[in-house]
């Protein structure tokens, strides 16, 4: 038997050498403002940005800490300045129907100009619009008005008079016209003197009575013909002061925005608006004081006010907005309200704009999660980009329930590129359950969570960290102390030949081991102080490990580290805490004898297993088939367990362990106990790589440094997962020492020589005479007593 290689320690990590570094601090360095390691986004997210199409969003793709967000509000920020700043949009009131409040676009920077010349127009209408009426001029010719009227008035009524005493009356003036009283002698007569009078005398005062009647109707005629005339006389006057009052405010506004018709129009609408309610002005001289300040707040008034939506007086290029809370109305804006003696009350001055409209011209960046975990914001989200426009709604009338009378505002014209942030997992989930996200989204901006490995991104990320400490007022790291980052982003990565891209860690550690430079009162952070934060950090994650190491410790976890066992093995496995990833040894036992029931994975029979373990173990019925079964089908049930395993198992990096344990189990060969094992195989007898190795061997090592380094202790692993060994120095100064072994392999063969000592051949011998054996067993007779086949039955898997 061939003796198989061991790794040396020099490739159980990536070491990194100081003396790469031309600097001695970071303190020397300039940091290049560029994203390091990812090409592949850079060129996509420049590519997305050049694309003026409503349909070609962009959805930013990575995990968490790898740099998306940063990067997009920098190149973003880039872009915007070089390009147009967007229109200002006001609400204005809307004097047609008041409940639908006009949307006004205007160039930048006008909008403000224009709320503030409307204020001062409102300021000076409130004084000059009563001063005009309580003028000389005004009374004055007001009063002539009145006095023509009167004057005229009374000559009718004298007239009236005049005619009824010579007829024999007397005019009386009551609220409902004249009333006529008889005269006898210059004398009114009463009603009992009337009585007396002889028929004759009677009907001649009534025809008399009736002509005065007649006249005194054409009298009143010609009174209120004569009040209407001098009401309309008094309301050219009041226009016509009102006018001169008003004009030349309204022609100084005319000029000015004469060269955009949207506003003219308004102005004009205003005037007339004025015009015709000149009355709402009149105040009397007592409250001239007052004025500006109670008479601002009144409805009649803030009609008159703009509603400065948005504002792009001091922007320098289109806008780009990041919505960290992306409700709907966050998003849509809002209609505010206020409490007037227990009744709500809003007008068009109090529509607020949400992120879409401060973003309307320019970028929207969010967060996907944030977005699809608030109601509505993803629907409003969708609908704005495919209708172009944005109408502001309450989320009451969105969801169809009973709401207060509101303002409808006319919607506005949206022209934006939405950039949305969010990890691999939402992406997939929205390319293959929503449609209009393909539609609505077509540019992705995928974010690599690992880069090459190389001396240039290693000074990038030297200037990377350069630029942190500076940013943050932290102290700089010496170059050992770069180079034990280095160390830990290739940990981070789980390869040699990689490094992290999620600079969120590295960050982390900069901040913890400037607390412990700072403690030591160092200078500068030190490789150290780096090794301490590392250090530290784990301590305070790792209580699960902690107590399942007391759990081996103290025998409540059986596992044997010495000797040899058939059908046991020590198989590693990962534990992912959340914020502590570890690995440790399970114990895995196989037995196998006569029977047909194929291979039985005990965990699946209690449905503690999931579909890749079940897989894995699916695949071992694959290789015996081949290996043992081309003469005559297999005869065996075999029975595989982790035992004390009470969370469930998944995954098949155990499935060329378990294979090892068959083997073992069929061939009565032991294995070594102090050689644990991972790996997943194929049916053809592969070894095939597996995820988290190194944490595997650095618990399998922490056990058996507890229990006693002997010199013979060890793992095997697949041999393509050498390049992710990122081994911790403890494990890398024990293999070195020649106590601690690593043996990478491709082959069940490989291994079972490995954990045997024995050649492969004499292994496959012992495992076929116990087939043999079996199948020897299972013939005879069926259980309804007809002869089976000789050849025994065939292998059945659960």
């Amino acid at each position: 038997m061939a003796k198989y290689r061991e790794l040396p320690y020099t490739k159980l990590k990536r070491f990194c050498n100081p003396d790469h570094f031309d600097f001695c601090t970071t303190e020397e360095l300039v940091y290049q403002d560029n994203i390091i390691g990812q090409d592949r986004a850079v060129r996509a997210m420049e590519f997305g940005l050049q694309i003026k199409n409503s349909q070609y969003n962009i959805f930013m793709v990575g995990l968490k800490g790898t740099g998306k967000t940063s990067y997009a509000q920098k190149i973003i920020s880039e872009k915007a300045k070089q390009e147009n700043v967007p229109d200002d949009w006001c609400y204005i009131y809307n004097f047609e129907n008041p409940s639908i409040p006009i949307a006004l676009n205007v160039p930048p920077g006008m909008g403000k100009i224009l709320s503030e010349d409307m204020d001062l127009l409102v300021q000076d209408l409130l004084i000059e619009i009563p001063k005009a009426f309580h003028g000389e001029d005004y009374e004055k010719r007001k009063t002539e008005i009145v006095k023509s009227y009167q004057e005229e008035r009374n000559r009718l009524i004298e007239e009236l008079t005049e005619y009824s005493k010579e007829q024999g009356f007397k005019v009386k003036n009551t609220s409902t016209g004249f009333a006529l009283a008889p005269l006898i002698n210059g004398e009114v007569i009463s009603d009992a003197e009337y009585a007396e009078l002889t028929e004759e005398e009677r009907n001649v005062i009534e025809t008399k009575a009736e002509a005065i009647q007649n006249m005194a109707v054409e009298i009143l005629r010609k009174i209120k013909e004569l009040e209407r005339q001098a009401k309309r006389k008094i309301i050219e006057l009041d226009n016509m002061i009102g006018l001169f009052a008003v004009k030349p405010l309204m022609d100084e506004l005319f000029d000015k925005y004469k060269d955009h018709p949207k506003i003219v129009e308004y102005l004009e609408n205003v005037q007339n608006d004025i015009i015709e309610h000149l009355y709402d002005f009149d105040v009397s001289e007592e409250e001239q004081e007052e004025i500006v300040v109670k008479k601002a707040e009144n409805h009649f008034v803030k009609k008159y006010k703009v509603n400065l939506f948005i504002d792009n007086s001091n922007a320098t290029g289109a806008p780009v907005i990041m919505e960290n809370n992306p409700t709907y109305n966050n998003l849509v804006g809002r209609i505010e309200y206020e409490n007037e003696q227990g009744t709500l009350k809003t007008d068009f001055t109090m529509i607020k704009p949400g992120a879409i409209h401060r973003a309307n011209g320019g970028y929207l960046i969010l967060q996907a999660s944030q977005v699809l975990t608030n109601p509505q914001s993803w629907d409003l989200l969708k609908r704005t980009i495919e209708t172009g426009e944005v109408s502001i709604e309450s989320l009451r009338m969105q969801l169809g329930i009973a709401d207060i009378a509101t303002l409808k505002p006319e919607p506005i014209p949206v022209n934006m590129k939405v950039i949305l942030i969010g990890n691999p997992y939402i992406y997939q989930l929205l390319y293959a359950y929503d449609e209009d996200f393909q539609k609505l989204f077509k540019i992705k901006v995928d974010f690599d969570a690992v880069m090459d490995a190389s001396g240039e991104n290693e000074q990038k990320i030297a200037r990377f960290i350069s630029d942190y400490c500076n940013r943050k007022e932290l102290k700089h790291l010496e170059r050992a102390a770069v180079a034990k980052i280095i160390e830990y982003i290739h940990r981070i990565a789980g390869s040699q030949s990689k490094l992290s891209t999620r600079f969120n860690k590295i960050t982390e550690l900069l901040v913890e081991a400037d607390v412990w430079a700072e403690l030591d009162r160092s200078p500068y952070i030190m490789e150290t102080h780096i090794e301490k934060a590392y250090h530290e950090k784990i301590y305070r994650n790792n209580k699960i490990e902690t107590k399942i190491d007391e759990m081996y410790k103290t025998g409540k976890i059986i596992i044997d580290l010495k000797g040899r066992k058939v059908g046991l093995i020590n198989g590693l496995s990962v534990i992912d805490g959340g914020d502590h990833i570890f690995g440790k040894p399970s114990v895995i036992t196989v037995t196998t004898f006569a029977g047909s029931k194929g291979i039985i994975n005990i965990e699946r029979e209690v449905k503690m297993s999931g579909k890749i373990h079940d897989k894995g173990v699916m695949i071992l019925e694959g290789y015996l088939s081949e290996k043992f079964g081309q003469d005559y089908p297999l005869t065996l049930t075999a029975k595989i367990c982790f035992e004390q395993s009470y969370n469930g198992v998944d995954g098949d990096s155990a499935s060329s362990t378990e294979l090892y344990g068959l083997l073992s189990s069929l061939s009565e060969i032991p294995l070594k106990q102090y050689i644990a094992v991972t790996g997943s195989v194929n049916q053809k007898g592969e070894i095939q790589p597996v995820g988290g190795v190194t944490e595997k061997i650095e618990g399998f090592f922490s056990l058996c440094k507890y229990f006693g380094l002997t010199g013979d202790q060890g793992v095997m692993i697949p041999h393509q997962n050498i390049d992710d060994l990122v081994l911790c120095d403890e494990v890398i100064q024990a293999v070195k020492a020649g106590k601690f072994h690593i043996y990478p392999i491709a082959t069940v063969e490989e291994g079972m020589e490995i954990l045997t000592d024995q050649p492969f051949e004499k292994i496959c011998k012992a495992v076929r005479h116990k087939l043999d054996k079996y199948a020897s067993a299972d013939k005879g007779e069926s259980d309804e007593g007809s002869p089976k086949n000789p050849r025994g039955r065939i292998l059945r898997g659960k």
